[in-house]
Formats: structure tokens, sequence, C-alpha cells
């Protein structure tokens, strides 16, 4: 993992309702362990390097005869199911919860999924972030082999036509600013231009900041890391996130293997 340098930026742009609970895709499984308040961090921080490195394995695939090479889909999944499986494992759900989306969701509000700290007793989110996964441009064209996909369905074709005239970015920025500054947008890049073997985030509460004045896309999105000094570890962005005065902006740069 990577290690913290020096202090937490400026936000570089510069200022609460919640997303309604939905019922958690664990509260059917096993608890197997016992987990305090306090200590969730730590175990997000074990749960992301769990995903994180296995996630990496298939980053680094090399297949000899160039015929496969995971697709986008694919790799997200890795990530999310691995990181679902070590939650599970550290009973952690009750406190840090993961919502995955369906695919319609996925087309109108741009998150893959969303984690949120959860207040106790109630349960309803105090803090979210919304986390859309960002792959190399030859993954997102479609190079190698990927699962075959059936043709969309009815739902699914409305979704595409309601979200044609906004990219994915720019939906999941839509998405957090309509819950406030307690929820984050989180691009998450499995590899980009520079290191494409490394797995990288952009975490912000304030990209709308940037609607109406120029795009928000990839490009807008990976300009964060050029001239940037700092780059955080999960547990460190985690920490920012909590540590947080209302209202407050926040932007990071994280390195997650």
């Amino acid at each position: 993992m990577g290690q913290v340098v020096g202090k937490v930026p400026s936000d570089p742009f510069q200022n609460n309702t919640f997303l309604d609970p939905q019922p958690s895709i664990f509260s059917t499984l096993k608890k197997q362990s016992v987990t305090r308040p306090n200590n969730f961090i730590s175990q997000f921080n074990q749960c992301i390097s769990a995903a994180s490195s296995r996630t990496q394995e298939y980053l680094l695939f090399k297949d000899p005869e160039n015929k496969f090479r995971p697709s986008p889909d694919v790799l997200t999944q890795i990530f999310l199911m691995t990181y679902i499986s070590e939650s599970v494992s550290l009973n952690m759900t009750d406190t840090f919860n993961c919502t995955t989306m369906t695919p319609e969701q996925r087309v109108l509000l741009g998150a893959d999924w969303v984690w949120a700290l959860l207040e106790k007793p109630t349960k309803n989110p105090r803090i979210q972030i919304c986390v859309q996964v960002l792959n190399l441009p030859h993954r997102e064209d479609g190079e190698g082999s990927s699962l075959s996909q059936e043709p969309y369905s009815e739902s699914l074709q409305m979704a595409h036509r309601e979200a044609s005239n906004k990219t994915m970015c720019e939906r999941m920025v839509d998405f957090c600013t309509s819950i406030g500054k307690d929820c984050y947008a989180l691009f998450l890049f499995l590899g980009k231009k520079n290191d494409k073997e490394n797995i990288y985030g952009v975490l912000s509460n304030n990209f709308d900041e940037a609607i109406g004045k120029c795009n928000i896309d990839r490009a807008f999105i990976e300009n964060f890391f050029r001239g940037s000094r700092y780059l955080h570890t999960p547990t460190g962005m985690m920490q920012a996130i909590v540590s947080k005065k209302d209202g407050d902006p926040l932007t990071l740069m994280i390195k997650f293997s």
C-alpha cells in the first residue's frame, strides 16, 4: 500500500440530506465476528487491500498468445466481490455498508456501488461514497475477451436514452451533489496512463464546482494527478472524510495498490 505524504491538500475548487437507506445485500449472511464501531477504518483498509491485490493480479496478467484480456466488467466484479467477501467475514456491514447498483441505476446514476457509514441505532447513512470504476482506454474500447452480453432490456434501453446527454462521470457528480457534501464521488482507476499496473482514486465532494465550466470526463478526473505530491492511503482517505467539518469541501488523490 502507498504511504501518506505530507498534509491533506486544500480543495482545488472552493462552498444534508441523505440517500434513503436501502436494504443491505448482506442482511441474510451469517455473522462471523464482532465489529466495534471505532475500528471500521482498519477493517475497511483490510478489505480494500484484499480487493486491490486480487484485482491487480488480473491487471498484471499477460496471455502469451495475446488472446485473453479481462474485460472492464470482469475487473470491476473481481474488485467488488473480493471486497464484499472480506467485509462479510469481518462483520463490518452493520457499520459500513455496500450497496451495488442495478444496470439501470448504474446508467442513470453513474455509480457501480455506494459505500455508506451508518448511524447507530437508526442505520441511516451518515457519510456516503459513490464509486465509479474507470478502466484503461483499451479496455473501455472493448479490446480483448469479454463475457457475452445479452441484448439490452427495455428498462435499460430507456435508462440509456434518458442519460444520453451527460457523461457517466457527470451523472455521478449530479447524483452526489443531489445528496449533499457528505456524499463523495470516488473515481477508481484500474490503471492509468503512466502506471497501468496499479489502482488509484480521485475522491471529492466538490466536483459540482466544475459543472458548466468544463467537461467532466476521464481526462478531467485524471488531470487531478498532475502536479499533486500527495497520494493518500485508503486509511488516510477515510480518516480525512470522518474528521472533516460538516459542509467543508474535500478532494483527495489515493493509491490503492
